[in-house]
Order: structure tokens, then sequence, then C-alpha cells
């Protein structure tokens, strides 16, 4: 696995990465979810509570008892839920605060060098009063 940083680069390569394992996975006829790309990226660390923790933090749990099993949309057409799946990893990884450390202007702009023909995230943009 990579070196996780709160940095543009590193998140460029997480969003490529994140493409990458989709498309793996759909080649082997495997699950896109975020147990699986959990487990594809950290090996034998992404044990249940690595995994809980994960989804707990990114809001992505539908189920309390069933944590990480649903289906992911595309990262390229619907990247919301994976914004805050790779904000989550990353601040789990580093240990810093979900809410205020991770730098999200870079996550933003990561996506749009990553996937260049998208419609860029702007969920930070402030509204006109």
């Amino acid at each position: 696995m990579m070196e996780i940083k709160n940095t543009q680069a590193c998140f460029v390569q997480l969003w490529l990465r994140l493409e990458h394992t989709r498309r793996l996975f759909r080649e082997q006829y495997r699950r896109f979810c975020i147990r699986r790309v959990l487990q594809y990226w950290f090996g034998s660390e992404a044990n249940d509570d690595f995994i809980w923790e994960v989804c707990h933090q990114a809001s992505l749990m539908l189920d309390e008892d069933v944590c990480g099993w649903d289906e992911l949309p595309p990262p390229r057409l619907y990247p919301r839920k994976h914004r805050e799946l790779l904000r989550a990893i990353v601040a789990i990884r580093l240990g810093i605060n979900f809410y205020q450390q991770i730098d999200l202007k870079a996550l933003d702009a990561a996506y749009s060098i990553a996937f260049p023909k998208s419609t860029p995230i702007n969920v930070n943009k402030k509204k006109r009063k």
C-alpha cells in the first residue's frame, strides 16, 4: 500500500487507485464495496473494526450489523460517497480529525485531476447571500 498523506498528490493517487480497483473488481466479477476495497488495499489490516470505523466516519452505514457490503457506484459518475470514503481512510490512517484537518479543497481538486472530463466536486462552495 502506498503511503497516505494529507496532500493533493496523494489524493490524486487515491482517486486513481479507487477507479483502478473498481475496474479490476468488475473484470474479476467481484463486488465493488467498501469492505472489498479496504481488504484489497490494506490486506490483513482491514479487520472488522477498521472497516466499521471507516464506514462509521464516512457515514456510509445503512445497517449496523452489516457494515461495508453495500455496492458502490462508479467514482467517476457518483463521487460524493467516494469522497467521504477517501476522507475517512485518510483521517483514520493519519489519526487526524475527520471534520477539520482533512484538506477538502485538495481532495476535490484531486478529483478534477484524476477525472478531468467529469464535473468537478465543489461541496464547500460558498453560497451568495
